[in-house]
């Protein structure tokens, strides 16, 4: 725990006065107006540098030329098919990414629309699994202001920069707009799902402006947070001697990113709603046979705000009705004609041809006075389609029903509800803000880590869809997502089943017709949250990747326990499933099944997920030695903190057929697992000889988090196998790695066998995590971690960079290979916990500044809401949008570990169990619990109970 001096002499990093006047924070400290203290911040007017991007060495190229080519012919054959490969180092972006990010809009699971901190609306994650990172420049917020007697006026989009095209003569398009703005006297503030920019004079010097975007991400609400729609309420406060007419304008594109908008036969849409809601409906026809998206942009009128809308115009010169003369349009009225709402849906699109919408909000604030405008936006995509055919219904659905005028429904419910919102997330944020012992540093960026969970890509579904005519709306394709189809799947099926599934006498892991792992028939309605996956990156196109929700699911488990345990369920029933289907794994050019029972897959899919799971083909993840322990622990952690019983109940099948797995990998019969000369765990090209420190450590942990479950559960024999094994593998491990200061890398008689590895003790951290007692002296944890301080922390650029994967003894980087030079941002967030678990506070703190410093200062690389899996010694990222840096959230739990966790029951491990050499094995003495356990019904598994 963080003691309560351990802070006190540290400034705060960015004092409020640089960036805002006090007298402008004074006139906007009411109704939310002005940004709290502990906030993210940027100018308007600040560089969004062009980000360098990760490249290989050439030695490195030479190790893996092998696999490259595989993987180019791979992704190569993906496209052939009209699919994507889930990792695909050969296509780039024609945007290049820079540091341009700011907090995303809507809540999570029903795609995402990310905003920049100088306003571009950009990151377009609509269709799962694709993202189109180029900003619509079209889709701006601008203002009109002039004063009484005509003599002073002022009209701007509100964003600093130029388009492209601005001053060509002629020009109908966007660049006839007011781009003027400077934004030196603008600035903006994030703490996630909350943003402010406050425009100081700019562009009026005399009116004071406020934007606040809120979006409903409330931690336990699974409703609210799962809805398409955010919120721009904007404050105007008048310091000059004259009243002022000001003009606020939003305008969208009929657009989903990309060129979408371009496509043809899309329609624009008036409405008035109810309360005093106005605006257009931009209803998108989708291309490639994707559900239809209609977005709604809307402005309440009040007894001081008028509201007119225009339903079209066009950004080409052809249009009957251009960019300019909408511009023209209000900057000479400040509004467009009332008419307008009776125009009804405007003439599809044409191909080629670009339409646009626009919403207007009109008042007069008075001298020395103060007016609210509000905005806001919503998209309705009730349909969510993966790439072979699975279609299901989104979330929110379940509240709003499958049609696209839903979206008029949820504008309307952001604009009457934000205030609520607004009041849960605050009561959620304050204690931890306001807590002094804690960096300002770190209390925005854990919050703003949060980005994740809606900008990386989640899909959140209604478990109701998932039988809805009887086949989960589940269309069987003939195509193989995650490895290239060696034989004719047919020959795999059997009876036509949808995967080739065995079984065994203890489970009957039987595929079903409706192909998900998901039984609905025994929850509650208010239990059921629904499904939940979310991507390992934007460019690593895999949903819920395990050995790196391994990392990330700490804000799961403190924010939406019930995601988590759904999550975890899901991936308990797919342990107890096999998939015959070949594979070609690409690293070793080698053929395997796609799916083995007993073993945790690395991935739900990519194509069809929970159908046709492991995506990941780069090597055969059955033989990966890290993700079934980190399926153990992350069960006993959640079943330990939410105490849910039955939840326990229903996993401890795949818990046992995990352990039992795992035995297979103990060569010489000591009870310590062994690796086998590849990479086969979550560093995927740091290849590990013999018994290594980071999978010894995790099956360690593994082995106390079964028996503490194991003796809860009821299952003493097991509980006592694997204090036996756990006393074993201890004794093996400390013989073969422990130096006398930390654990060696591996075992074997490599360079880097003796490289200190950030993450040797990852099983520690979730043992303190769960309440287990320490995995080995407490003395040896913290000669360990101070060593990983001393090198891997403070050897890198001074601590100002975050922990480097591997260090040599003797203060060099460990160059292996290129994951073992890289500093991971999540690794480093989990090595600061486990600090903390260990009574290290200030090197945990120290440890995980480096990577705000590189990632989030201003000085630093501008990865800002775009936190990558790593970057190198020299600043150059690889994979942008990454889910293990959630992992930040685990520091806050080792900070404030749940009262279920520190009352939870001990277990000495430490009792030697005498027990034959015979009972020792798993294997031989399998056995189901079988009171009170409940089958897993006839949904992927069913139980011999």
């Amino acid at each position: 725990m963080v003691g309560a001096t351990l802070f006190h002499r540290r400034k705060h990093s960015w004092p409020a006065e640089e960036f805002i006047s006090r007298s402008t924070l004074q006139l906007l400290d009411s109704d939310s107006a002005a940004p709290p203290p502990h906030a993210w911040r940027r100018r308007l007017n600040g560089h969004a540098n062009i980000l360098k991007e990760f490249t290989i060495t050439f030695r490195e190229a030479i190790k893996m030329v092998r696999l490259g080519i595989r993987l180019w012919s791979y992704v190569r054959e993906e496209a052939s098919h009209g699919r994507k490969a889930p990792i695909d180092p050969f296509t780039k972006e024609n945007c290049k990414p820079s540091a341009s990010q700011g907090v995303p809009l809507g809540g999570m699971g029903s795609g995402s629309i990310s905003r920049g901190f100088r306003g571009e609306f950009k990151q377009w994650q609509i269709t799962p699994g694709t993202c189109d990172p180029s900003p619509m420049m079209s889709n701006q917020f601008s203002i009109f202001i002039s004063r009484d007697g005509g003599h002073k006026k002022y009209a701007s989009v509100l964003s600093p920069g130029q388009h492209g095209s601005l001053g060509k003569s002629r020009d109908k398009g966007l660049s006839s707009w007011g781009w003027n703005l400077n934004g030196q006297h603008s600035t903006y503030h994030a703490l996630f799902p909350r943003a402010w920019t406050i425009y100081d004079g700019e562009p009026d010097p005399e009116l004071k402006i406020s934007c606040r975007q809120i979006s409903p991400f409330i931690p336990n609400n699974y409703r609210d947070s799962s809805l398409p729609a955010a919120v721009f309420v904007y404050t105007l406060v008048n310091t000059g001697k004259e009243r002022a007419k000001v003009s606020l304008l939003f305008t969208w594109a009929n657009s989903i990113g990309g060129t979408s908008h371009m496509s043809g036969g899309h329609v624009n849409e008036p409405f008035i709603g109810e309360d005093g809601v106005s605006g257009v409906l931009l209803h998108h026809k989708t291309g490639k046979g994707n559900p239809p998206v209609t977005f709604a942009i809307a402005a309440s009128e009040t007894q001081n705000v008028n509201v007119t809308v225009l339903p079209y115009f066009g950004l080409s010169e052809d249009s009957s009705f251009t960019a300019k003369d909408m511009w023209d349009t209000v900057e000479k009225d400040g509004k467009f004609d009332q008419e307008n709402f009776n125009s009804g849906p405007s003439t599809p699109s044409l191909a080629g041809d670009t339409i646009c919408a626009a919403v207007s909000a009109s008042a007069w604030v008075e001298a020395h006075g103060k007016c609210t405008v509000s905005f806001a936006l919503s998209w309705s995509s009730p349909k969510v389609k993966f790439s072979k055919g699975s279609t299901y219904d989104r979330r929110y659905t379940k509240f709003y029903g499958t049609s696209p005028r839903a979206a008029l429904d949820l504008v309307h419910d952001a604009l009457t509800n934000y205030k609520r919102w607004e009041e849960d997330i605050e009561a959620w944020q304050n204690p931890i803000l306001r807590d002094e012992r804690l960096p300002e540093w770190y209390k925005f960026t854990l919050f703003n880590e949060l980005y994740f969970l809606v900008a990386g890509g989640t899909v959140w579904i209604d478990s109701s869809s998932l039988n809805a005519n009887g086949n989960s709306q589940h269309q069987q394709s003939d195509g193989m997502a995650g490895g290239l189809d060696i034989n004719d799947q047919r020959n795999d099926l059997g009876n036509g089943n949808s995967v080739g599934v065995k079984s065994n006498d203890e489970v009957s892991a039987i595929h079903n017709r409706n192909g998900l792992f998901v039984d609905t028939r025994h929850v509650d309605d208010g239990d059921d949250v629904g499904r939940f996956l979310y991507l390992e990156g934007v460019e690593y196109v895999m949903w819920c990747t395990y050995d790196v929700h391994f990392y990330a699911s700490y804000a799961l488990l403190m924010l939406f326990p019930k995601i988590e345990l759904n999550i975890q369920r899901d991936f308990a029933k797919a342990v107890l499933s096999e998939d015959g289907r070949k594979v070609k794994f690409l690293a070793e050019g080698n053929v395997g099944i796609r799916k083995v029972r007993g073993a945790v897959p690395h991935d739900l899919g990519m194509h069809d997920p929970w159908n046709e799971m492991n995506a990941y083909n780069i090597h055969d993840t059955s033989k990966w030695k890290d993700l079934n322990p980190k399926f153990v622990l992350q069960v006993y952690r959640d079943f330990a903190a939410t105490g849910d019983y039955q939840f326990g109940i229903d996993v401890w099948p795949a818990v046992r057929a995990a352990m039992e797995y795992m035995e297979q990998f103990d060569r010489d019969n000591d009870d310590l697992i062994e690796n086998d000369g590849f990479p086969d765990q979550t560093y995927d090209t740091w290849t590990v000889h013999g018994v290594s420190a980071y999978c010894g450590c995790l099956w360690l942990a593994a082995l106390q988090a079964a028996a503490a479950m194991a003796l809860q559960i009821g299952d003493k024999f097991f509980a006592e196998l694997c204090k036996n094994k756990f006393l074993n593998a201890k004794a093996a491990m400390e013989t073969k790695l422990w130096n006398g200061s930390y654990f060696n890398y591996d075992s074997g008689a490599s360079s880097n066998s003796k490289s200190i590895q950030t993450d040797q003790l990852a099983g520690q951290w979730y043992a303190a995590s769960s309440g287990l007692p320490p995995i080995f002296e407490e003395s040896k944890i913290r000669s360990t971690m101070q060593k990983i301080f001393d090198f891997n922390v403070m050897k890198t650029k001074g601590g100002k960079m975050g922990a480097v994967n591997g260090m040599h003894p003797d203060g060099k980087v460990d160059d292996t290979c290129m994951q073992s030079r890289e500093i991971w941002t999540g690794v480093t967030y989990a090595a600061a916990a486990t600090m903390i678990l260990s009574g290290m506070e200030e090197q945990g703190f120290t440890t995980a500044e480096g990577i705000f410093t590189a990632g989030w200062s201003e000085e630093g690389f501008g990865y800002w809401f775009q936190t990558p899996e790593g970057w190198t010694m020299d600043g150059h990222y690889r994979s942008l949008i990454y889910m293990r840096p959630l992992a930040i959230w685990g520091m806050q739990w080792a900070l404030s570990l749940p009262k279920a966790i520190l009352d939870a029951p001990q277990i000495n491990m430490m009792d030697r169990v005498h027990l034959s050499p015979r009972s020792r094995r798993f294997s031989n003495n399998f056995k189901v619990v079988k009171h009170k356990a409940k089958c897993f019904g006839n949904s992927a598994l069913s139980c011999s109970c």
